[in-house]
């Protein structure tokens, strides 16, 4: 079930870069039903094997860096923004935002391009979204990519509310202080009714304050670049709020429906890179789904957190791409 920790990540292995910066070859937006319109791109080669990158939050969008995790000269790289999120307008908008308006979009993205079946790369959120879509489309999947599993569970979203405490105490304390002391025996409402709110005065706040605290709970090691990222504005106001949106709707999914729907996937290729000391998406998740899924293969990276951009991580990730290089 575990691969060898000296050749994908574990301590004393060759440290395994991300592919150099650059730029797409084309860039698009889709329009989408209500309001919303899909930023998407492509990078790398144009008659390459697809690849197509799963975002986190969800509402996180996608940064540059979700190119530079596979060769260039060999993957057709697609990235979109999922809706309400990063370059994807408008931003943070909760209307006709559910798990199936995803799988809808990833489809309507995936025949606008011509391309007939894709590997799928997600991490957190993203292996949410990569394991609905493979199990509602698997004859549309080459295979799985998945990091820092998160099967959206009321289990899983309990422990982002108040079971992270146990390891970050004093980030958590932030969080949770940020509403009143009468609100604070539910953090969820609490957050969702100042999220919500249409004044900038009140949503940007509470925002910034749910944001920085998955920011700082994501690594290892403090990581002030990190926490940088999920302090922006646009990127705290689309996580935050579309974040609590899915949490209060449990992703529009039925309880374990990820794991009941998993025998559609069985065959299909997958490598699961997991943090042991991940604690946004413990690794309990990853060893569960791994369990059930035939021919699923776990990588641990002994000396990681949850962010992809965590050295461990990023050689596992990058060396899971190179591994796919076989698959047409």
């Amino acid at each position: 079930m575990t691969r060898d920790n000296k050749r994908h990540g574990g301590p004393g292995a060759p440290f395994r870069t991300l592919f150099p910066s650059l730029k797409p070859f084309e860039v698009g937006k889709l329009s989408l039903d209500g309001p919303h319109v899909m930023y998407w791109e492509q990078s790398g080669n144009p008659a390459g094997i697809p690849v197509v990158f799963l975002h986190g939050g969800p509402g996180a969008g996608a940064g540059t860096t979700a190119r530079r995790f596979f060769d260039p000269g060999h993957y057709r790289i697609i990235v979109f923004d999922q809706r309400g999120a990063g370059r994807s307008a408008p931003v943070g908008e909760l209307s006709h935002n559910t798990t199936p308006h995803l799988i809808a979009d990833m489809e309507r993205l995936r025949q606008h391009l011509g391309i007939e079946k894709w590997i799928l790369f997600g991490g957190s959120w993203g292996s949410t979204l990569a394991l609905a879509y493979g199990e509602a489309h698997p004859e549309r999947c080459l295979g799985f990519i998945l990091r820092g599993i998160f099967l959206c569970r009321r289990s899983e979203i309990h422990w982002f509310l108040y079971g992270m405490k146990q390891f970050f105490p004093e980030t958590w304390r932030d969080f949770a202080f940020f509403l009143p002391e009468k609100e604070r025996g539910d953090l969820l409402a609490g957050y969702s009714r100042r999220l919500d709110d249409p004044d900038p005065a009140v949503h940007f706040p509470a925002a910034r304050a749910w944001s920085h605290y998955e920011g700082a709970c994501s690594t290892l090691l403090p990581s002030p670049d990190t926490v940088a990222a999920f302090d922006q504005d646009a990127t705290a106001l689309g996580l935050a709020r579309t974040e609590a949106h899915y949490f209060r709707h449990g992703a529009f999914m039925e309880e374990d429906a990820l794991l009941s729907d998993l025998g559609r996937l069985h065959g299909i290729p997958a490598v699961i890179v997991q943090g042991r000391y991940d604690v946004v998406c413990p690794p309990a998740s990853a060893i569960e789904l791994v369990r059930a899924w035939e021919g699923a293969r776990l990588v641990m990276v002994a000396d990681a957190g949850h962010a992809a951009v965590e050295p461990g991580i990023t050689r596992a990730l990058v060396a899971a791409t190179e591994d796919f290089k076989k698959l047409r």
